[in-house]
């Protein structure tokens, strides 16, 4: 998706006396926020746009781990274009999460539950997640923001797309 919304996967630069420039970036460093017992780190999966779904989650599942362990690298930690930050290991249904400048926007992903669905002959449980952009609006509007919430909510519901 932040390859498709290149204005999501971007750096606002500059300061309010000399003006801001908005810096697109080609390739996607996802910033995954993780937890510690004394804060939150932010390490960063280079170029994602070139990683399978598996690889995506290996990798992430590594750096987390890394993290965890105090075996990241100060380049492990710097470079994120983009940041997701997952609550969904709470029970936390919603949240607004912080942007990391000079990053533009950061997804807040919040924990999947099952509601009732109407199929059109009954109701069926359905797994529902709740995410939240937060979004530099000196960088993107809000309609940018919502086409690219609506791309991430289409992959989603539709995950054989994440393929193609």
């Amino acid at each position: 998706a932040l390859v498709r919304h290149p204005h999501l996967n971007a750096w606002l630069l500059g300061d309010a006396g000399q003006g801001w420039r908005l810096r697109r970036h080609a390739g996607v460093h996802l910033g995954i926020a993780v937890a510690l017992e004394d804060g939150l780190i932010v390490p960063v999966v280079r170029e994602a746009q070139t990683l399978g779904l598996a690889a995506m989650a290996i990798e992430i599942d590594a750096l987390a781990q890394r993290a965890r362990a105090g075996q990241l690298a100060p380049d492990a930690v710097s470079g994120g274009t983009f940041t997701i930050s997952n609550l969904g290991m709470y029970p936390v249904e919603r949240f607004t999460a912080i942007i990391n400048p000079p990053e533009v926007g950061i997804l807040a992903v919040g924990r999947s539950r099952l509601e009732p669905v109407w199929n059109g002959a009954a109701f069926e449980p359905r797994p529902m997640l709740e995410i939240t952009l937060s979004a530099d609006h000196r960088a993107v509007d809000g309609a940018v923001a919502a086409a690219f919430l609506a791309e991430i909510k289409q992959l989603l519901e539709e995950p054989a797309r994440l393929l193609l």
